[in-house]
């Protein structure tokens, strides 16, 4: 195989569409990390056809975890590191704790080269940028991009975080004042089922940005989309999600019971069939994942042209299958579809199947965003009201700070109940934490 291109290549012409989330290697999603099969699953994906692997040093031991499976001499023997991208973060260092100060990000490029066993990443994000100013994002940038340029340990940058107004603010900063596009924003619950802010707000204002590549994540809202509801590993429930939208959605889920489907199908199918097509635009052409084994593949396999990149989650073997078969059967349904099946050795008609589920799918999807109705495009707040940055702080001096923060929403609260007409009034907020009803 070719090796990787230079930093100067587009992200967009290489990137795989398909990318393997380790979100999932940590407490959050899991009670122990340690005791999932990750080597198995990190191979069973190489053999899958998967090339780019997510991570961060905020999840937990998944560095750890993912640098040891691709470390496997096995796996090193079959697959040259140039083959796959692996996409890491640097600024989070717990829920409250960052530091985007140019001697961290240093040190931890430095930290997660080791703990991934490599001499460069691919992809470095600046992790949830929303939870700090914007000059300490550009002052990380540009950290990154010193890396990129004289150290040769970085070869993208990128941004990643929660509320869409906040990437394209950023993005749009980036590029006025450094001359030069952000390569990746990666946003998170922001295509799925419940909420489309990244088609509808996000995606016009990031490419008028330059930004090359927007790769979608969570496509089940950080595990809220599901039958069972959102997962609570060792931490227990830390899901920001309101009570409300969380019984739209088990709402959402009887509705799909009654037409015998489980919510969490119909959420990843249509993240990711529609990303495919909406996302193009911000999208890429690499190794498309199509099935065909012990191949490197071609974007033309499947109709040529750039495809939305998505980010999968998932914590087991059945997971990876599922999420597999279900993507291929998306390509099967893209042009010249029927040929990449027929190579990969499936049916010659998984192209009219895919493209039947496509429209059954969309049914459905029709059905559960009006079963949610008013929570539709919801999003959580992100940092929370009382969000204060611990890192370099006294237990005292955060105790102050947060004790400011909540005497200033006291005061808001105050001066609102004293407003004489309803026009005047704010808007009427639940008692399920205080979040507003759209």
């Amino acid at each position: 195989m070719a090796s990787q291109p230079s930093s100067r290549t587009p992200l967009s012409s290489i990137l795989p569409p398909l990318i393997f989330g380790t979100a999932t290697f940590n407490t959050q999603y899991n009670k122990d990390p340690y005791a999932l099969d990750t080597k198995g699953l990190v191979k069973e994906a190489l053999d899958h056809g998967v090339r780019a692997f997510d991570t961060s040093p905020y999840y937990g031991p998944a560095e750890i975890l993912l640098g040891a499976a691709l470390d496997v001499p096995d796996i090193r023997a079959r697959y040259a590191r140039r083959e796959y991208f692996i996409l890491t973060k640097v600024g989070r260092i717990a829920a409250e704790e960052f530091d985007y100060s140019p001697e961290w990000v240093r040190s931890s490029v430095d930290r997660s080269l080791e703990r991934l066993k490599t001499d460069y990443l691919d992809v470095v994000y600046c992790h949830d940028v929303e939870f700090v100013s914007e000059e300490e994002v550009l002052g990380a940038v540009k950290e990154l991009r010193r890396l990129r340029d004289e150290e040769r340990k970085v070869k993208y940058i990128g941004i990643s975080g929660y509320p869409v107004d906040v990437l394209c603010s950023l993005a749009a900063r980036v590029l006025r004042e450094t001359g030069e596009p952000l390569d990746a924003v990666m946003s998170y619950a922001n295509f799925t089922l419940q909420n489309t802010l990244l088609e509808t707000q996000a995606i016009p204002l990031l490419k008028q940005a330059g930004v090359d590549v927007v790769p979608n994540a969570s496509m089940l809202g950080m595990g809220l989309l599901r039958h069972d509801g959102q997962p609570e590993g060792a931490q227990g429930d830390w899901h920001p999600s309101p009570l409300g939208l969380r019984r739209a959605v088990q709402d959402a889920s009887d509705f799909c019971d009654r037409h015998d489907e489980r919510i969490e199908v119909i959420a990843i199918r249509y993240a990711l069939e529609s990303y495919v097509t909406v996302g193009s635009i911000v999208g890429s052409s690499g190794d498309p994942a199509s099935g065909v084994p012990w191949k490197e593949e071609s974007i033309d396999d499947v109709g040529g042209g750039k495809l939305g990149v998505s980010v999968m989650g998932v914590s087991n073997s059945a997971e990876l299958k599922k999420t597999m078969q279900v993507w291929r059967s998306i390509l099967d349904g893209l042009e010249g579809g029927e040929a990449t099946a027929m190579a990969a050795g499936r049916w010659r008609r998984d192209h009219e199947w895919s493209l039947n589920r496509k429209k059954a799918v969309q049914i459905l999807a029709d059905g559960v965003k009006e079963v949610m109705d008013k929570w539709l495009d919801f999003t959580w707040e992100s940092p929370h009201r009382d969000y204060v940055n611990v890192r370099g702080k006294t237990t005292e001096q955060v105790y102050e700070a947060k004790e400011k923060l909540r005497a200033s929403a006291l005061k808001q609260v105050t001066v609102a109940a004293m407003w004489p007409t309803p026009a005047a009034s704010p808007e009427p907020v639940s008692e399920d934490r205080r979040f507003p009803f759209r």
